[in-house]
This record gives structure tokens, sequence and C-alpha cells, in this order.
């Protein structure tokens, strides 16, 4: 039996990948879940020195992503922390998109977070310690990106949801919320936010944080976990 892994769903070029990597480094079993095949080609050839799998599924078609959970869970057996970094980026105005348009992005952004964490956090509480992430965003809602200002709000208050709901079973609950545009070699490179997944991850009990505001850092910043209030990891509790 591998070691106790991670699941990340979402697992394209940006935060996904930079996580799915961090946590190999560490020696985690990582599953990977993402809708396009070339996109788990890409993360499985990232990660070919590492013990992981990959597997495709659409965050908003909620029998294959449970079935791409197990899967996962058959291969590496229940993971200690599950990440949900799906979501659908686009820049829409209020008005612009059709009501079906709307729910098509609150699937992505909200809805396949609920499907997930509802499959697999009730098994993961058995073993009576676990975390789950979600990434947020859009601190500030934008009215040029209105369908991912909502979602990324709905994703703070499910993150509140899960906590209240699961950590009395011993899970932490947080979401890492990035207040700007993610691209390597910037102060928002995906590689700084992956470490704050990992600082969440294991942290004890005693000091569980909900939620980063990650506000970014100078390019070549140490990777070692920052205290609370440094830049690029700025916190905030509830």
């Amino acid at each position: 039996m591998s070691p106790p892994g991670a699941i990340i769903i979402g697992v394209g070029p940006g935060i996904g990948i930079s996580v799915a990597r961090r946590l190999a480094r560490e020696g985690l079993t990582v599953g990977m879940i993402a809708r396009s095949a070339a996109t788990i080609d890409a993360a499985l050839h990232e990660l070919s020195d590492f013990d992981a799998l990959g597997v495709t599924a659409d965050a908003t078609d909620e029998a294959a992503l449970r079935a791409a959970i197990d899967e996962i869970v058959d291969r590496f057996g229940v993971p200690e922390l599950l990440v949900y970094n799906a979501a659908l980026t686009q820049r829409d105005a209020i008005g612009d998109l059709s009501a079906r348009q709307q729910l098509d992005a609150w699937a992505v952004n909200v809805v396949g977070a609920i499907t997930a964490v509802a499959h697999l956090a009730p098994t993961m509480a058995l073993a009576g310690a676990g975390t789950i992430v979600l990434t947020g965003g859009m601190p500030e809602p934008s009215p040029d990106m209105t369908s991912l200002s909502l979602g990324k709000a709905g994703v703070r208050a499910l993150t509140k949801l899960l906590a209240r709901a699961y950590e009395p079973a011993g899970l932490h609950v947080a979401t890492v919320t990035v207040a700007g545009p993610v691209a390597p070699g910037t102060a928002f490179d995906p590689d700084k936010i992956a470490q704050q997944y990992w600082r969440l991850h294991r942290q004890p009990r005693e000091t569980w944080q909900h939620e980063i505001l990650y506000a970014g850092e100078p390019s070549g910043a140490s990777d070692d976990p920052q205290p609370p209030g440094s830049p690029g990891s700025l916190v905030q509790r509830f």
C-alpha cells in the first residue's frame, strides 16, 4: 500500500501542477484530475519521477468526478489532502452571460467542490485527520469578471460551511485566496503559491488557519513558510 497522499482536482498549468510538484517532493503520492487528457499527460510528464496517477473527468459531471476520485483511492488509498483547484476563468460583465452560462460557471467554480468533498470527506474523517484546501481568488469582486467573482465568493462561503461540518471530525478546511493573476516569475508565481497549500496541510490543529490571502511576493523571494503578516501570506481567520 502506498503512503497517504493527495488528490488534486484541476491540475492544469499554473497553481494545480505547482501544488502537485510541491506535494510530490514531500513524498506524498499524487492523484490528479483534469478535464483534458492532454492536461493529464502533461502533468504526468512533469511528475514522471514521482508516484502519480492522472485521471480525466469534468468537475461538473458528478458521476465522472466521483468515479475518478474512486479510481485514485483504489490505487493509493484514502488521501490525507484534497485540493479543489478547478475554475472557469473568463471575462464577463453583468448581463454578458445567459442564465445557462452563469450556471455552468457556478458548476465549475463551486458545485464541483461540493461534489468532491461530499464524496471523500466522510472517508477522510474516519481516519481522524486530513486537510481540504479550496483555491480562492477575487478578494474584491470585479465587474469585468462577474461569474468568477461570484464563484470565488461562493468558495469562501463554502469553506466556512465545510469547516463547520468537518472540523469536529478532525479535518482542516481552508482556502488559499489568490489576489492577482498567476504567472511564473511574477509576484504571483504558482510555485510560491503552492507553498501555502503545504503550509496549511502541516499546521498543528491548535494553529489552524482557514484562509490565506496571498497578496504576492517579489520574484526570487524565499520558498520557506512565512509568518502571518509577511508579504505573500497575509492571513485572515474566521
